[in-house]
């Protein structure tokens, strides 16, 4: 009987300890998840990796094809890739805007994104003639070339065919001295630096890098629009950036 209360009583002690360390343990488990938890809450697992780049795009107002002004209002909460081009070229534009228009055709159906192509000569490209470019780059035929670059062809384009709704891709005029101040200090894609202090009417942008603009307004990434690779880092990127929480201007102390 000795032996059994002896005994007995050892493993009540025990079995009292094991309860009391399961209930330290219980409490610290409780405590650490608590924890982290809280630190789970307080980060935003939708940011994007992407540096910011410039944190002061400029405020704007432009005109697009359909003679309606655009600011920088209308590109809130978006998503936006900004580039410079001119209707009536025949080198890089063509190039850079067949990749553009698969970056359009990539996001034409989702609201939060849209793309600002700025005339680098908006003493001659009126609002009549970006209508008739915005009709080549939406209805003409995307292909493929041997090489693996693209381009649109313009041919089988009949001359009746109605442009499809576009609030996605805007094409823009304005005053060039404001093009080009957000091509040189919002958008930092003047890659030819010329001399700004030259008459405004002697300057001239042309350049194949795209800007790419977060929800926020910032910049956050640049993008030459003639390499395979740049464009799909682009396609990527700009998939990262719509999945970011917007944050109004106010918010943001702009």
């Amino acid at each position: 009987m000795l032996v059994t209360n002896l005994f007995g009583g050892s493993f009540a002690k025990i079995d009292n300890m094991i309860k009391k360390w399961m209930w330290y343990a219980g409490f610290f488990v409780l405590l650490f998840g608590g924890y982290f938890l809280y630190v789970f809450s307080q980060t935003d697992i939708s940011q994007s990796p992407l540096p910011v780049i410039n944190n002061n795009v400029h405020a704007f107002s432009f005109t697009n094809q359909n003679n309606k002004t655009v600011t920088e209002n209308d590109v809130d909460g978006k998503v936006y890739v900004a580039e410079y081009f001119f209707t009536t070229c025949k080198g890089i534009c063509p190039k850079m805007n067949a990749n553009m228009r698969r970056v359009f055709d990539a996001h034409k159906a989702d609201s939060n994104f849209t793309i600002v192509s700025h005339t680098c000569m908006p003493e001659t490209d009126s609002v009549p003639l970006l209508k008739k470019y915005e009709q080549k780059m939406l209805n003409g035929k995307l292909i493929k070339n041997e090489d693996g670059s693209f381009k649109i062809d313009y041919d089988t384009l009949t001359g009746n065919k109605q442009t499809p709704a576009n609030p996605q891709w805007q094409f823009v005029t304005g005053n060039k001295t404001a093009l080009y101040d957000m091509a040189r200090h919002s958008y930092l894609i003047d890659n030819n630096k010329p001399d700004t202090s030259q008459n405004i009417g002697d300057q001239f942008i042309h350049t194949q890098l795209f800007a790419l603009v977060d929800r926020q307004g910032r910049l956050r990434g640049v993008y030459d629009g003639l390499k395979e690779d740049e464009i799909q880092k682009l396609l990527r990127d700009i998939n990262g950036l719509v999945k970011e929480k917007h944050q109004t201007r106010i918010l943001r102390g702009i």
